[in-house]
């Protein structure tokens, strides 16, 4: 087979679509796709070599990806290489417009999807240029200022292309990308986040073993150092993980994650935000940063395997610790993501095992022997996620997760999982009370239906279980319960789509070599026949319960309800599923058993009767011969009797038995068409009849009686669906049908029978065509010639047989043909359209219908338009005719798309993802064939557009911008598909729509006015005319639209208008992107060009172009540049043109500015018209408009900024310090000349003119960047510009912003408020000032200064937001000013940020701190000295009270945080300058103070190769803050919240002080805890003890401030992530505490090692020590004298025994049952009036303790009985009469263990014996109250 096509098509393809071999003309396939191939090779390399982008190289990438959709990768390798490397350079050529950009992209895509085709040797790609481009889309300097116009699906494009190309970089690439993304890993910047993204996604993981010393083993020890180090997940960890999850799954057994797999689970675990404990705060950013789970499931299932399988011992205790939370009875927001992690795992390991074992081997290394998957650790797997998914089956989420997890972990160990699963079913089949148990556990048995029938020797009792499912499930079929209802057909459907039902009873007597499984499945077959036909009984039940006249009243519609045609839908496919997989004795049974129901009852033709007419159809569909003669016969003589009487015909009300034969007889044709001609007579006779009727439900009937006829006998279909080839109609002698129970279909064997129209069926059409279709031709053409007068009812019954003739006859009518429309574009290559061979050669001889249909409706439509423009019904008749007409070649795009849906649905949930191979079900794989043949006829992206067409949409055209609006709106729907069909004629349409809004026009109606509006709206995802990605159309619509403004027409009363014009104006701003102007291609391209031009197999048809054809194209290629720079500035003028007129109305005004702002670009400047447009409209009346003018002013300085020179330097140059050749981050003495020194600050001309100034934060922290540029010198750097020396667009600037009333007006307008409290420091204004300040130096400040000394001193909101957007732009544009201006600059600065400072308020604290941190942002922060040490000047002077030190405080910090480690000497200061005042007594201070203590201290990170940093270090000073808490930690009396508001009263005694103190010390530690890299665990330690002491045990807000605070911050630090090495200190300390004597210390003691174990659960475990450690200190606080505290420890021990932490061992229960012996003292007979002796005696406590034990077992299996839980029972029950609190503890428990076992108290009732069920009935049962 290979051979022989190899040998036609010359070239060994890569790989095809298999689907093709088996259509019924695949034979002419293999010519037809070299001609299309070579067509493409030729003209795509002539449109390169000819450097026409557009449209040439353009329309032949869109055909080759239309080549791939109806061939595969139907090429050699060597052109595979030579598309992919040319569609690369094109993707990667500099200024390609973005639209052209991704449609490139995502043909590239496409051409490297399957990996393993192309192996690395056969391609190699540069990463470079795909990083730049990605950089400048994402990163994008000029579209925040509106320079560039990126659509939002952009970025999910660049980065799937990154992915598909990142398999074939060179191996020096991970060096390289190392060298380039290191600089940017400075943890405290923004650039760390854009670094290890760029990481994910770039570095590749797919290598051979020899090359990974040059790949990942280059940073894996780097990075996985900084995540082990990492503790408190910032938004970049997310990333790291996503690296970690592909690089294990790419080298699953080259990579040793055993060191860090309990830190990994740990963190897994983590990332869930599980709640733990009782009150628990959740830091915010664990939600937002928490993993992504589809890597998590990558990670997990690639570390399985291997020798000791440590992954899989984790994992299991990962499910068991968070099992309990997939009981139905647990919801919250965290349950989304567990039950992603159960969907997804099963799937991901069912992935593994396929690429380990059944896939074909390609050049990607494969898993070596060592650590592939055994049986055993799939075993392992399976039993560890058996119990969580058996759970999670009746979620409140719906059990669809599960029931995909089901599916996967039954392909690879169905014995485990189909039997607990079946256990759930019988029973919840057998219950009417719990119809969700019923949904849920078939869902789950519909998955695993061919694992039950095909397990093999794994499960062979599987098959026995079908037969008493299908019959169990019959009561499904409930009329009343939609849901049930649909459920069980569908489960019907899938077990009978894999299983024959055929009675093999007889087998047992004849054949003797059966096994005992064949045998029993034998003789249950015998059942099926009953299967059937009860399963008809319940159908004709439904049906009978839903007929109109039951369901609804008269009155109401006719049509079927949403859930009717549902309902309709799963009776007539099961029911058709279930014949077609008869056999024919049981068939005969059945189609006897629907005749009689069909023809003795008579139907409404609306519900019921479309049931049964569907359950009729499906049996003639089955075997045709058999049942058409049944119906037809009796169909035909009862329409022939009742219409032999000749009034019938005119009746306007039919008879029903009448309407329902028609009904019955139009569906039972839709068969065979072969099998249809031997009743043609008695058919056509019919049709003669009732086409006629005047009823109009009864011509439609007839109408479709006619579709049906036509569409048999004339379309190409398969015929039959049964799931073995040949059926089952042979003697069970030589086939036993039981042996292909749930047997796939073999694609290579599938023998599909199709039907293809034969000669005498062709001709039957014909004969039909000529006899109905010409005479209603005829008598339409009369009535459009106004020859013949028709009612309007006539009219639209010959339109309605006209429209159906087209509808089953379209499928052999040529389609439209004509002279082409010429010179709508220019182009230098072939623009032809494929044709593609669909099965049906046309006969040209006979009259095209088609065309005379074409003729007589445009007749027609001009006829009723003119005279009865209100016939409505027969306009939309016309306009489906018409959609027809162009599109329709026997089937429906819509149709076509909804069954590719439900297809892929199909097989998603019945495919063997774990073997591949394409081994679905033989009915599935016939569909995707026929699929295939739909697709083709349907692909016709690039239509010639033909004169024929111009005149249909010309009328389309008219009708759209007719008077009704229904009909406007239905042929606007047409017109647009017909616009995205045929090439370019949009340019033809456009300028017709166009005529409309013409405001020199005076006939032009509102309704047409309207109608122009909507078409170049669009509709959604179509073309939009108003938005064409192309300089000719935007420069027609835009300026079109802004002029329909003074169109007679326009009303801006009509809300439905301005509302048009605003979805108008809305959806360009949306959709616009940057047009290209730059249409240049590279010399490199068009090499590659000529490669693909000069390539053999298929040889290209058209050759080389010429030389003088090369000139020709360089040419037009500049030309079409120079031409696409003057439309750009002619549209530009145009639109001004526009604004310039006084009548425009406002609304039209803004529109035009809106335009306008949506054409600045980043590669051509502005004509200087519009910028003086927007100039002058930054003092325009309307916010709006001065909005957009503020934007595009700053856009305009962008543009107009001229560049400086910079140079490289090397850093050891100027430091003086030789770098170190080994990895060093942080403060090292070789960067150590970029930090803060106020000793060497420049203050004179010269030093400044030397000085080297790095302005970028993050270089120099990790390490250098390989060339390091910085700016040059002030002397080498261009000069000041003079006036006479600017450019035309920038002397308008100079001269408005040197006019001091122009000035006044702009400052006056920016200091108003717009939103009353709404409004912020505005980015785009500061970008205004910057650009100003930047552009033309300090020339505008002196006009500006006056205003800005008025303003800081207002303090008014407005004003002092407006100041801080001067300054901030002020400070950030004097980047390049020299030394005189700049010291000029902050002499006047300072004093007047003082002044404004001093009038801060509560409105504007925030716009100052936004305003300093701007300023100070990428800024060298010995540039900005001044500034920083004005901010440091005492902040907390006290000068305006508590609140202005507060905002100053802000402000320091916003101004240092942005200076990051670079200024360790302000930071020391400023501590040394906090510690005295740390004892603050206001509220708002101590909160900002602990603030800035998490900034000062946020570079005090300990990760890996990092030297320690220069500012302040943690550890010294919680050594200076422990000593001053001294007095609170001595004493032992409880720390009270001493108020003292004044500070005057001398110096206050040492504790309160302390106390003071303390309250401080509590904001810090909970500001920090979300916000530093790291915990500092050591130093914390120090403070918990204190913590302990204060905070509350219960839960009250009416706690004073230091309690609170107290609780909050131990509840944060026990969700801190522990190292290893922390785990054993804070167990010390943990231990003392337990030791102390106040009970709520010893309580919180408990409630923190729950959520501390918890959160650090895998770690621990590793640690055998500390489990041992934890478990003694629960066990101790057990016996506490405290109630609570033994009851808290009673709950703590549960829980750790629920999460598999501690397990419940023998020496653990015999512990307890000795506690339990314990003998209490006797009662002492006291005196009564004596005091109760209240204090426990130890004896109690100890009793107590034992029982709390044996209750916290209990407790901690809340879902299932273990094997020690019946005996734990007893012993408890013996104690259910001690003294209180005893009493209280059992009765507690045995009413937990009765509410939580209830639900399944029949399955767990078996684990227990009979006597102890009695003593357990007499515990649970409530004693009676009147014993």
């Amino acid at each position: 087979m290979k051979k022989d096509q190899a040998e036609t098509l010359r070239f060994v393809p890569q790989k095809e679509i298999v689907y093709n071999k088996l259509l019924p003309y695949a034979d002419k396939l293999d010519s037809e796709s070299n001609a299309i191939l070579s067509s493409i090779k030729g003209n795509l390399g002539r449109a390169v070599q000819l450097k026409e982008l557009w449209p040439g190289v353009l329309f032949w990438t869109r055909k080759l990806s239309t080549y791939l959709r109806l061939y595969g990768r139907k090429f050699s390798k060597e052109d595979h290489v030579h598309f992919v490397k040319l569609l690369y350079e094109l993707v990667t050529t500099p200024k390609l417009e973005i639209s052209m950009m991704q449609s490139f992209a995502r043909l590239l895509i496409n051409l490297l999807k399957k990996k393993e085709l192309l192996s690395r040797d056969d391609l190699e790609l540069p990463w470079r240029p795909l990083y730049e481009l990605y950089e400048k889309i994402l990163y994008s300097k000029t579209e925040h200022l509106g320079l560039n116009w990126f659509p939002n699906s952009v970025e999910n494009v660049l980065k799937t292309l990154v992915k598909s190309c990142r398999l074939y970089f060179p191996e020096s690439a991970t060096q390289e990308m190392l060298d380039e993304w290191r600089p940017l890993l400075c943890p405290f910047d923004v650039t760390m986040q854009k670094a290890i993204s760029y990481f994910e996604l770039f570095l590749p993981t797919i290598m051979s073993p020899e090359q990974h010393h040059k790949a990942f083993r280059l940073w894996f020890d780097e990075l996985m150092g900084l995540w082990v180090s990492v503790q408190n997940l910032p938004s970049w960890e997310g990333n790291l993980v996503n690296l970690f999850a592909r690089l294990a799954n790419d080298n699953i057994g080259y990579v040793n994650w055993e060191p860090y797999i309990p830190k990994i689970f740990t963190r897994i675990l983590r990332s869930f935000n599980l709640p733990v404990g009782t009150s628990q705060m959740v830091v915010p950013r664990y939600l937002t940063n928490s993993y992504d789970i589809g890597h998590v499931v990558l990670w997990i299932s690639s570390m399985l395997g291997g020798p000791l399988n440590q992954a899989q011992k984790q994992l299991n205790g990962l499910f068991s610790s968070i099992a309990s939370f997939y009981h139905p009875s647990n919801n919250g927001r965290w349950l989304m993501k567990l039950m992603k992690l159960l969907q997804r795992l099963p799937a991901s390991v069912v992935r593994r095992l396929h690429r380990e074992r059944y896939k074909k081997p390609c050049w990607i290394t494969p898993v070596p022997a060592s650590h592939r998957l055994t049986e055993q650790d799939i075993t392992d797997f399976v039993e560890c996620m058996k119990q969580p998914v058996l759970l999670a089956m009746f979620s409140k989420t719906g059990s669809m997760d599960a029931a995909q997890a089901l599916q996967n972990l039954a392909l690879m160990r169905p014995e485990l999982v189909i039997p607990p699963v079946l256990e759930k079913t019988y029973p919840a089949m057998e219950t009417l009370t719990e119809p969700h148990q019923l949904t849920a556990t078939l869902s789950c048995m519909i998955g695993m239906a061919r694992s039950l029938l095909s397990a093999g020797r794994h499960y062979p009792e599987g098959p026995a279980h079908v037969l008493p499912l299908l019959m169990r499930a019959l009561p499904g079929v409930d009329p009343n319960d939609f849901s049930k209802c649909m459920i069980t057909f569908q489960f019907i459907a899938t077990f009978t789509t894999l299983v024959p039902l055929v009675d093999c009873s007889s087998a047992l007597h004849e054949q003797n070599d059966l096994t005992e499984m064949e045998r029993e499945l034998c003789s249950a077959s015998a059942e099926f026949e009953d299967f059937v036909l009860q399963f008809m009984d319940r159908c004709f039940a439904l049906i009978d319960s839903s007929t109109l006249e039951q369901t609804r009243e008269e009155t109401e519609t006719e049509k079927m309800t949403h859930l009717e045609s549902l309902v309709e839908l799963g009776l007539s496919s099961t029911f058709s599923t279930i014949l077609t997989q008869c056999s024919m004795e049981i068939f005969k049974v059945a189609l006897e058993k629907v005749y009689n129901f069909a023809t003795t009852n008579i139907f409404e033709t609306r519900v019921a009767g479309r049931m049964v007419a569907d359950m009729c159809r499906a049996a003639s569909k089955c075997h045709p011969t058999e049942s058409l003669k049944l119906f037809v016969p009796h169909c035909c003589n009862a329409i022939l009797n009742i219409t032999a009487n000749e009034d019938v015909l005119n009746e306007e009300e039919l008879d029903k038995e009448l309407l329902w034969n028609l009904q019955l007889l139009s569906e039972v044709t839709r068969v065979d068409g072969q099998k249809l001609l031997p009743y043609r007579v008695q058919l056509v006779q019919i049709l003669q009849l009732t086409l006629r009727l005047r009823c109009k439900q009864g011509y439609s009937l007839a109408c479709n009686l006619l579709h049906h006829i036509l569409r048999s006998t004339a379309l190409t279909y398969p015929t039959d669906y049964c799931s073995v080839p040949g059926g089952f109609n042979r003697p069970l002698n030589q086939y036993l049908p039981i042996k292909d129970w749930g047997r796939p279909g073999d694609l290579w064997n599938l023998q599909v029978q199709w039907h293809v129209s034969s000669a005498e069926e062709t001709a039957f059409v014909f004969y039909i065509l000529d006899l109905l279709l010409q005479p209603e031709l005829q008598r339409l053409q009369r009535y459009a010639k106004g020859e013949q007068d028709m009612s309007r009812d006539d009219v639209l019954q010959s339109l309605s047989v006209v429209q159906h003739c087209l509808l089953g006859a379209g499928c052999i009518l040529p389609p439209l043909d004509g002279p082409p429309v010429t010179g709508l574009v220019h182009s230098m290559v072939n623009m032809e359209e494929t044709k593609l061979y669909i099965g049906i050669d046309y006969d040209k001889s006979r009259e095209n219908y088609r065309e005379a249909i074409c003729k007589v409706m445009r007749q027609l439509l001009h006829y009723i338009l003119e005279h009865s423009e209100d016939d409505t019904k027969s306009l939309f008749a016309i306009i489906k005719i018409i959609n027809d007409l162009m599109h329709f070649k026997g089937s429906h795009k819509h149709e076509f798309e909804s069954r590719w849906k439900s297809f892929t649905l199909v097989k998603k949930s019945m495919e063997n993802r774990l073997h591949g191979k394409k081994q679905h079900i033989r009915a599935l794989l016939i569909d995707r064939v026929l699929l295939q043949h739909e697709m083709r006829k349907l692909l016709v992206e690039g239509c010639e557009y033909k004169s024929v067409h111009q005149d249909l949409l010309r009328d389309l055209l008219h009708l759209s911008t007719s008077t009704y609006s229904q009909v406007r709106s239905k042929a606007q729907s047409v017109l647009f598909t017909a616009l995205g069909t045929y090439n370019f004629c949009c340019r033809d349409i456009t300028p017709r729509v166009l005529e409309l809004l013409d405001p020199t026009r005076t006939d032009v109606t509102q309704q047409q006015f309207k109608g122009a509006l909507y078409c170049l709206l669009g509709n959604h995802g179509g073309v939009c005319l108003a938005n064409l990605h192309d300089w000719d159309c935007i420069s027609l619509t835009w300026p079109a639209i802004v002029r329909s403004g003074l169109s007679p027409a326009m009303s801006l009363e009509k809300p439905s208008i301005v509302r048009l014009f605003d979805d108008l104006a809305d959806k360009v701003h949306r959709q616009y992107e940057t047009i290209g102007i730059d249409f240049t291609i590279p010399q490199s391209t068009l090499e590659l060009g000529q490669k693909i031009s000069n390539s053999g197999g298929p040889a290209p048809y058209t050759g080389v172009p010429s030389d003088e054809e090369l000139e020709k194209g360089l040419a037009q290629q500049q030309a079409k540049n120079l031409e696409a720079v003057q439309k750009y500035e002619k549209l530009v003028n145009d639109i001004l043109a526009c604004l310039q007129d006084r009548d425009l109305p406002w609304k039209f005004e803004h529109i035009a500015i809106g335009f306008l702002s949506l054409l600045l670009r980043d590669d051509h400047p502005l004509p200087a018209p519009a910028v003086r447009f927007f100039v002058q409209s930054l003092n325009h009346d309307a916010l709006t408009v001065r909005k957009v003018a503020i934007s595009a002013v700053a856009g305009i300085l962008k543009q107009l900024k001229r560049p400086r020179k910079k140079v490289s330097i090397t850093p050891s140059d100027i430091s003086g310090v030789k770098e170190s050749e080994s990895l060093v981050a942080g403060d090292r003495p070789e960067n150590s000349w970029l930090q803060y020194h106020s000793d060497s600050l420049p203050h004179t001309q010269q030093d400044w003119d030397n000085f080297r100034f790095v302005e970028k934060t993050h270089w120099g922290y990790y390490s250098w960047p390989k060339k390091l540029m910085l700016y040059a010198p002030m002397d080498d750097q261009p000069k000041d510009m003079s006036p006479e020396e600017m450019n035309e667009s920038e002397r308008i600037i100079y001269d408005h912003f040197l006019n001091p009333t122009f000035i006044k007006q702009l400052i006056e307008f920016l200091s108003l408020e717009d939103r009353k409290g709404k409004d912020k420091f505005n980015p785009r204004r500061f970008c205004l000032f910057k650009g100003l300040f930047r552009n033309f130096s300090d020339a505008f400040l002196p006009v500006l200064k006056p205003h800005m000394e008025r303003l800081a001193g207002d303090s008014h909101e407005s004003t002092q937001r407006c100041v801080a957007e001067i300054i901030a732009g002020l400070v950030r544009g004097s980047k390049h000013w020299n030394f005189k201006q700049v010291e000029g600059l902050w002499q006047f600065l300072i004093p007047l940020m003082r002044t404004a400072l001093s009038n801060i308020t509560v409105e504007t604290y925030t716009d100052w701190g936004t305003c300093i941190a701007t300023a100070c942002e990428s800024r060298d922060p010995r540039k900005l000295n001044c500034l920083l040490e004005m901010l440091m000047e005492c902040p907390l002077s006290g000068e305006g009270g508590s609140f202005v030190d507060a905002c100053r405080l802000y402000v320091l910090q916003g101004g240092l945080a942005q200076q990051e480690w670079r200024v360790p000497e302000l930071l020391h200061r400023l501590l040394i300058y906090l510690e005295p005042k740390l004892t603050q007594v206001y509220k708002n201070v101590r909160e900002r103070i602990g603030s800035v203590l998490t900034y000062i201290f946020m570079l005090d990170v300990t990760l890996p190769n990092t030297w320690p940093t220069k500012s302040p270090h943690i550890a010294e000073f919680t050594e200076r803050i422990v000593s001053r808490l001294k007095p609170l930690l001595e004493g032992e009396e409880e720390i009270q919240n001493h108020v003292v508001e004044e500070n005057g009263v001398g110096e206050q005694d040492e504790r309160t002080q302390a106390i003071k103190l303390l309250k401080t010390v509590l904001k810090w530690l909970m500001a920090s805890a979300g916000r530093s890299f790291t915990t500092p665990v050591v130093q914390q330690l120090q403070l918990l003890p204190l913590l302990f002491k204060i905070a509350p045990v219960e839960n009250d807000d009416s706690y004073d401030e230091l309690k609170r605070d107290a609780k909050t911050c131990l509840s944060l630090m026990s969700q801190g992530l522990l190292y290893p090495d922390q785990i054993p200190l804070v167990l010390k300390i943990l231990n003392e505490i337990a030791g102390s004597s106040s009970w709520h210390a010893r309580f919180s003691v408990l409630t923190y090692l729950q959520i501390m174990v918890f959160y650090n659960m895998f770690t621990m475990l590793s640690n055998e020590q500390a489990v041992q450690d934890v478990r003694a200190l629960v066990i101790r606080l057990l016996e506490d004298e405290q109630l609570e505290v033994r009851e808290m420890a009673a709950t703590t021990l549960s829980g750790f025994l629920q999460c598999n932490f501690l397990t419940m061992d023998d020496i653990m229960q015999m512990h307890f049952e000795a506690l339990c012996k314990t003998r209490l003292p006797k009662k002492r007979k006291r005196d009564l009036g004596s005091i109760v002796d209240t204090i426990p005696s130890v004896d109690l406590v100890r009793r107590h303790a034992g029982v709390l034990g044996l209750s916290a077992c209990i407790l901690s299996s809340p879902y299932d009985v273990p094997t020690w839980m019946p005996q734990l029972l007893m012993d408890l029950s013996a104690h259910l009469n001690d003294t209180q609190p005893i009493e209280m503890t059992v009765k507690k428990t045995l009413s937990n263990f009765r509410r939580t076992h209830h639900d399944n108290w029949l399955e767990h009732k078996q684990q227990f014996t009979d006597d102890q069920l009695v003593v357990l009935t007499d515990l649970l049962v409530s004693p009676c109250y009147y014993a």
